[in-house]
């Protein structure tokens, strides 16, 4: 292969890898959105998610004489479901029960949840004896675990099979989402909600009820992303460095790229992880203007929006209850 072909499947593969992690986040917020309920929680949520992960890994390992990869996968997943979910509580609690203000409370999480994992993450550091000693190998690997489908086809191989599987599990809870709120009626009770609460309401549908399972099914799918990059982007430790915090803000702008269809949300997530770390593969290139491709997408949600809001479709624009709370005695 020549030079250009390998940056160019270089770059395809960061896109998925990185595009995965917002893939998640993303898949999350669209199925908390859908409930009327804008929750900027997500970069708490998925630091929250990480380090539950991790923690859980960590003490299977160091507590097992020969840790088995797979023991220590599903732990690691039921402990970010567990971690994840409980920070979708908390903003359920605080918004559906007591009506607090979502956008206050969704940036509280934020700070809250990466404030916990950050010291989580440090205490653990210490505990395993210094920063970038901590070994969840076993469980690590198990999540990286590639299967290499072609032996002729290199390209088609580096393309399409050499990641880890959750790399393939966000494709199909995006599709899942998909049928889920377009085919089934509960999703459709659903948007519902999202649209017109009282109506719905009026109609013997349980509000309460779908606004708490929409957030907290969104919260663990939006932990996984939390999650993927602990144990598969950084190979199984914890970084201090934000970097979880900006893919959860990536992750908020692109339900608005995706235009709240989470089949978009695919596309849309590889886009943004190759226009992210496009920069890397343009030889040249000054720190500042590195930093001016790292807002690609940003500046793409932006046109967008803009696009979006001239068309004037509705099917294009955000649940109409989105971000106000439903009080039933108003009903």
């Amino acid at each position: 292969m020549n030079q250009i072909t390998v940056q160019l499947i270089s770059l395809v593969t960061t896109a998925v890898s990185f595009g995965t992690i917002i893939m998640f986040g993303s898949l999350g917020e669209i199925l908390t959105e859908k409930s009327g309920h804008l929750n900027l929680g997500v970069p708490g949520i998925m630091y929250l998610g990480g380090i539950g992960g991790l923690l859980g890994a960590y003490f299977y390992e160091a507590g097992s004489a020969s840790p088995a990869p797979f023991v220590g996968l599903l732990i690691a997943l039921g402990c970010t479901i567990v971690c994840s979910v409980l920070g979708g509580l908390i903003y359920s609690f605080l918004t559906i029960s007591l009506r607090a203000n979502q956008n206050v409370t969704g940036l509280t999480l934020t700070i809250f949840g990466s404030g916990v994992a950050n010291f989580l993450g440090g205490s653990l550091n210490k505990l395993a004896g210094g920063v970038g000693q901590i070994s969840v190998a076993a469980t690590s690997s198990a999540f990286r675990a590639t299967q290499h489908l072609t032996d002729n086809l290199k390209i088609v191989d580096d393309v399409l099979f050499n990641y880890g599987f959750m790399v393939y599990l966000a494709l199909a809870v995006a599709i899942v989402l998909s049928i889920f709120l377009n085919r089934t009626t509960r999703g459709l009770n659903l948007r519902a909600v999202g649209e017109a609460p009282a109506t719905a309401d009026a109609a013997g549908i349980n509000v309460t009820r779908y606004k708490y399972l929409s957030t907290c099914i969104g919260a663990a799918i939006s932990g996984l992303g939390g999650l993927y990059y602990v144990m598969d982007y950084i190979k199984g430790t914890w970084a201090n460095d934000g970097n979880i915090e900006a893919v959860g803000w990536l992750a908020v702008a692109l339900v608005i790229f995706a235009t709240w269809k989470p089949l978009r949300a695919i596309w849309g997530a590889y886009l943004f992880g190759a226009l992210y770390w496009l920069y890397n593969f343009i030889p040249g290139l000054t720190r500042s203007s590195q930093q001016i491709f790292k807002m690609l997408p940003y500046i793409v949600t932006i046109l967008v929006l803009i696009t979006v809001s001239l068309r004037r479709k509705r099917e294009n624009h955000p649940p109409a209850s989105l971000g106000l709370s439903y009080f039933r005695e108003d009903r």
